[in-house]
């Protein structure tokens, strides 16, 4: 399902909504479209023309409150680690702790990676340095305000870049 971008009246990106519910906020004037999408769609009604949104901005600013750390979840953490094996780069579908919760790993960002079955049935509840193997890169929380959005699928729309402050190779 095609997703659109909202934002709060400060133009801070909020979340993401499903098509219907952003035409929905459009139709009774609760948002306008800040970006048409870039195909160009029209979608018709008996009553209404309306060109597909992209990016849409609501009319009343909504308060929310402030998040100090990202809250982890699976969505959030095969985001982060781009939906790849941090030991092989495959596709990765579990998560892995680095330390095992069994050897008392904690269930954190900096201790958590996506892995795929094979590397994790492999590493099963053993240490990196008993198999001889490293990261590339550190577990860490992610940061910017586009990790706000968990939960939400970034389609690669560059029309969202300039609001998530991301690009859209990431």
């Amino acid at each position: 399902m095609r997703r659109v971008l909202l934002l709060n009246v400060t133009y801070e990106p909020l979340t993401t909504v499903g098509l219907k519910r952003a035409v929905c906020l459009v139709l009774c004037d609760k948002a306008e479209i800040v970006h048409e999408d870039v195909t160009g769609q029209v979608m018709h009604s008996a009553r209404f023309s309306l060109t597909t949104p992209s990016v849409i901005r609501l009319r009343r600013y909504v308060r929310l409150p402030h998040r100090n750390r990202v809250p982890l979840t699976r969505a959030a953490l095969m985001r982060r680690d781009n939906y790849r094996c941090v030991y092989c780069g495959r596709h990765g579908e579990t998560i892995d702790h680095v330390i095992p919760r069994s050897r008392g790993g904690q269930h954190t960002w900096e201790n958590t990676v996506a892995a795929c079955q094979m590397c994790n049935h492999r590493k099963a509840d053993r240490l990196l340095s008993e198999l001889g193997w490293t990261l590339p890169v550190a577990p860490a929380v992610p940061r910017g305000a586009h990790w706000r959005l968990i939960g939400t699928y970034h389609d690669g729309d560059p029309q969202w870049d300039v609001y998530l402050g991301t690009s859209s190779a990431a």
